[in-house]
């Protein structure tokens, strides 16, 4: 295997050339109709291509929703092996949106899928959950650092089901996504600039004054955008964590489309309110 140079030090670099923003590509049928497309595989491969042609050269990150790609079966896998590529090839990381989570050997093979230098579906970083208890992930933390990739871990997200998970207090005292944020400290402890293993931490879930965000790693946050969040509310969400969240905007960005130019300029919008934001803390 191909020595890499970790995630969180790539990660940080391309945030600090382009700015923080993941654009998220979900190719679901309402938005494939609303760009004129039909719901097929050639519908996916126009949709998803021209997302990639109009902004992987400048946004930091693209974060495809594997579902969307294998409700096709193998000719969508086959259109996000091509997204993943392509993107990679643009600049952008990837971080491959499967959320993940078995035991063992179960575990081992999706990590081969998506963390393996060699594989078709290679990404930068995968979302994983640790719901199985954060031990099941081990296979998937091994191989990550010697490939030289990363995880985003489930810990705090907007879904309005998540609380009666993440908010259950162990009899430690601890809540579940509070463990899990532990977890992902001592993963990431003594990494410079950034360690790589980061957590998924929605930026609608409120006042996390409670919370220990410093992980020393990335915090993935979705929600920005369609979802109700913006630029203005990462400030009060992630305090002073702020430098290291990577907000997330798919719709925001994706219902400009077909046009290049409007995608571009859409996520050039956000950016800009991001790095504003992110600038003035």
């Amino acid at each position: 295997m191909t020595s890499m140079e970790p995630f969180g030090a790539r990660l940080r670099r391309v945030m600090d050339e382009r700015g923080p923003l993941c654009v998220g590509i979900d190719p679901h049928a309402s938005l494939l109709a609303g760009w004129g497309l039909n719901d097929d595989v050639a519908g996916l491969e126009r949709f998803s291509r021209t997302v990639v042609e109009a902004v992987a050269d400048r946004v930091a990150v693209m974060k495809p929703q594997s579902a969307f790609f294998e409700r096709f079966g193998s000719r969508g896998v086959a259109v996000l092996e091509t997204v993943v590529r392509e993107a990679r090839a643009a600049g952008a990381l990837v971080v491959m949106d499967a959320k993940r989570g078995d035991i063992g050997s179960t575990m081992a093979g999706y990590a081969e899928a998506y963390l393996h230098q060699g594989a078709p579906l290679f990404s930068d970083a995968l979302t994983v959950s640790p719901y199985l208890g954060y031990g099941s992930l081990s296979p998937a933390v091994a191989l990550a650092r010697e490939s030289g990739a990363g995880l985003f871990v489930l810990a705090l997200t907007s879904n309005p089901e998540g609380p009666e998970v993440q908010h259950a207090v162990r009899a430690d005292g601890r809540s579940v996504g509070a463990t899990m944020l532990a977890h992902l400290a001592a993963e990431n402890a003594g990494e410079e600039p950034l360690g790589s293993f980061g957590a998924v931490v929605g930026a609608t879930v409120g006042d996390l004054s409670s919370y220990d965000l410093a992980i020393n790693g990335p915090l993935l946050a979705p929600g920005v955008g369609a979802q109700g969040a913006t630029a203005a509310d990462l400030p009060k969400v992630f305090g002073p964590a702020l430098r290291n969240v990577v907000p997330n905007v798919s719709r925001g960005v994706l219902r400009h489309g077909p046009d290049t130019g409007a995608l571009r300029a859409a996520a050039e919008r956000f950016a800009g309110e991001i790095q504003a934001v992110v600038a003035g803390s």
